[in-house]
């Protein structure tokens, strides 16, 4: 499912390592993904009967969400009742043996089940934890809810999202989790590496979902900090930087960035406005900045009377980054993503076929790849409690209590 590397087949790069993920939806999964994506072996534990609400979640296929198709890949999922003193003893068990226990549960709840990290370090002193919440395991606001689209909001993310004057809008994708996620993950694969290259022990990762976001809101703060300036939303353009929009064209939109200096004279000089383009006092940002809306209403005059298509074409040739606005389907249909590995095939365990998104990062010597399609609840409990030395009469104890399934 995945395509050919130019170096001889290699162990992937997280072989060896185990992970227990006790997240559900979006953020400890997408994390857990991740590690699995690069050869982690991934034992998802999930409520018996219902399992992780994701795989209800959106548009469903076979009784099953096609996203749980996605987010579950390269897992084994045990149903396991966390709430019953046996299934807490058998996640303690299972803990004992892992490298990493990935949760995204409310702050204190894994401490309410005898499980808080000084106790399970007891048990397995190289244990790393990664715990992804609202607003983090200490602070004012610890124990409220939170969930991604509250991390976006405090994060600073919202209030910049949508057209100047008009109601904050949602960015379409729930992004807040999902870089909370990849926040958790680099923390992750920095403290194994601690731990196994200098010596050191396991340790918490702690990622709030308004910190992964507000990590990544450039120079927000400086600027209120230096100036008091309040950065404002901005629609489709790029504040402070110009020229750099979204700009009509006879049946669609074209994003541009001419923002460059000599990246900006070309850009003139393809819309055949040259004498822009040889302006003195346009010869570099600030002087683009004060004169925004001029040059955007430049460049949709001679976008607009084009079709996107011709448009691209243009400016392709004149060395002037720009792009169409793709949906799913121009996504699915386009060459490049094909040619990339980004558009795999997967069959999925109620053996449809159904295609799924690429690995990323790239790793040339030991890439990511799909070993294994999402699981069926529970499909993997018996198997991954024997390797902890249950016994198939205990297991079949456990089952009746109702503790797995």
């Amino acid at each position: 499912m995945s395509g050919q590397s130019p170096f001889p087949a290699s162990p992937a790069a997280l072989k060896g390592v185990r992970v227990i993920e006790m997240g559900q939806l979006i953020a400890g999964p997408f994390a857990g993904k991740t590690l699995g994506d690069f050869g982690a072996d991934v034992i998802k534990i999930e409520p018996p009967g219902s399992g992780d609400p994701l795989r209800n979640w959106r548009l469903m296929k076979e009784g099953t969400s096609v996203w749980w198709q996605v987010q579950s890949r390269n897992k084994r999922s045990v149903a396991l009742d966390l709430r019953s003193a046996e299934g807490q003893d058998i996640a303690r068990q299972l803990i004992a043996e892992a490298d990493v226990l990935i949760e995204n549960f409310r702050p204190g709840t894994l401490e309410s089940w005898g499980m808080s990290y000084e106790q399970l370090s007891a048990l397995n002193p190289r244990l790393v934890m990664l715990r992804i919440s609202g607003y983090g395991q200490t602070g004012p606001y610890r124990d409220l809810p939170g969930f991604g689209s509250i991390g976006e909001a405090m994060g600073g993310l919202r209030h910049l999202t949508g057209e100047p004057g008009r109601v904050p809008v949602r960015c379409g994708i729930s992004i807040g989790d999902t870089l909370a996620a990849l926040h958790g993950v680099i923390g992750v694969l920095t403290a194994l590496y601690h731990r196994d290259a200098n010596g050191g022990k396991g340790q918490v990762i702690d990622v709030a979902l308004h910190e992964a976001v507000f990590n990544v809101m450039e120079s927000l703060i400086p600027e209120y900090s230096a100036f008091g300036a309040v950065r404002e939303a901005a629609g489709s353009a790029l504040p402070g930087i110009a020229p750099s929009n979204a700009y009509r064209c006879a049946d669609g939109y074209v994003l541009i960035a001419g923002n460059g200096d000599s990246i900006f004279k070309r850009l003139m000089t393809a819309i055949g406005r040259a004498d822009l383009a040889a302006d003195p006092a346009l010869a570099n940002n600030a002087g683009r900045v004060e004169r925004v809306d001029e040059l955007d209403r430049a460049i949709e005059r001679w976008s607009v009377e084009r079709s996107v298509k011709d448009v691209l074409a243009a400016l392709s040739d004149a060395g002037v980054p720009a792009g169409k606005i793709y949906t799913a389907k121009d996504i699915a249909e386009d060459p490049h993503y094909r040619a990339r590995d980004m558009i795999l095939r997967q069959t999925t365990r109620d053996g449809y076929e159904v295609d799924v998104p690429g690995i990323v990062p790239k790793l040339m010597a030991t890439p990511g790849s799909i070993r294994s399609s999402a699981p069926k609840l529970g499909g993997d409990t018996t198997d991954v409690l024997r390797e902890i030395g249950l016994s198939d009469a205990r297991i079949a104890e456990l089952r009746e209590k109702g503790a797995i399934a």
